[in-house]
């Protein structure tokens, strides 16, 4: 049904004569009719019926003129949500890793709520591979993910990635142990429990080091890893940058060293949607410096 037709029979039946409407759209009244005409084909109702010397709309024609209303008001709400020059407005679903939210995403959901109001983010926590699978299947906005230089992501080709910030990790160890990653190659280690990207990290630096990690525990939460530290459970990675709590050190690592990269991802051809481009822009530093990280 051509949105066009409706409009022109919407317009009849608030000025109730073809010729007005054609005089207020610069249209003949041949144009109106045969436009009228169309549409009453399309809908396979009649939509017109003669008043004397000019026409009215009959009941079907009413009908479809009360139903135009909505259409086209959804028409036009849809140009407007998807017109890259509009202000933004909607729901935004963004998913992604803790750090990556408390550290790039809460700053930006602040502000936008002062100077954005009809911006509403939604956030859920999930790790990179369930975030890759959500954008894929369109069930997310955007991602906040991550990746180590020692075991590098591998997005689906419907998403793009751009690289936010970077930071070296190191060896998360009890205060005042050994500082070579050998000394650990009998002690049980710690790696994340939704994504591989700690573990291969993980073995592949044991595999340079000459020795197969033991994989004993998987744990998501930072504060977590370093309590099984102190208590002499393991051993695993932590962000060099980080405030660790007593009794914990992180040990710098050199030759490879380790380093994480977060990255904004989202479906190609998305980001200009306006709600999504907004958020995107003030995601992106100018420089990949690590934004302050929060202490828990």
């Amino acid at each position: 049904m051509d949105t066009r037709r409706l409009y022109l029979l919407l317009e009849l039946s608030r000025l109730g004569s073809m010729r007005e409407v054609a005089e207020v759209h610069r249209l003949t009244t041949s144009t109106v009719s045969q436009q009228i005409a169309a549409l009453a084909k399309e809908t396979g109702a009649q939509l017109i019926e003669p008043d004397g010397r000019r026409v009215r709309l009959t009941p079907a024609g009413l009908r479809l003129a009360d139903h135009a209303v909505t259409i086209l008001a959804a028409v036009d709400a849809a140009r407007l949500d998807l017109d890259p020059d509009a202000e933004p407005a909607g729901t935004l679903r963004v998913g992604g890793f803790a750090t990556g939210i408390r550290a790039s995403l809460l700053p930006v959901v602040a502000a936008l709520a002062k100077t954005h109001p009809k911006v509403n983010v939604v956030v859920h926590e999930y790790e990179p591979v369930e975030a890759f699978a959500l954008l894929a299947d369109d069930d997310l906005d955007l991602a906040l993910t991550y990746d180590y230089d020692l075991a590098p992501a591998s997005p689906s080709a419907v998403l793009e990635t751009v690289p936010l910030w970077s930071t070296p990790w190191g060896l998360g160890i009890p205060a005042g142990g050994p500082r070579e990653v050998t000394a650990y190659a009998d002690m049980p280690w710690i790696v994340n429990s939704r994504n591989t990207a700690d573990e291969n990290a993980v073995r592949t630096l044991a595999s340079l080091a000459g020795f197969v990690p033991q994989i004993a525990h998987q744990i998501d939460s930072l504060d977590l890893v370093e309590d099984l530290i102190v208590e002499g459970y393991g051993v695993g990675l932590l962000p060099a940058h980080r405030q660790v709590r007593e009794g914990v050190q992180v040990v710098p690592l050199t030759d490879p060293g380790v380093v994480m990269t977060a990255y904004a991802v989202t479906r190609r051809g998305r980001a200009t949607w306006p709600p999504l481009k907004l958020v995107l822009d003030r995601l992106t530093p100018r420089t990949r410096t690590v934004p302050p990280l929060p202490v828990r």
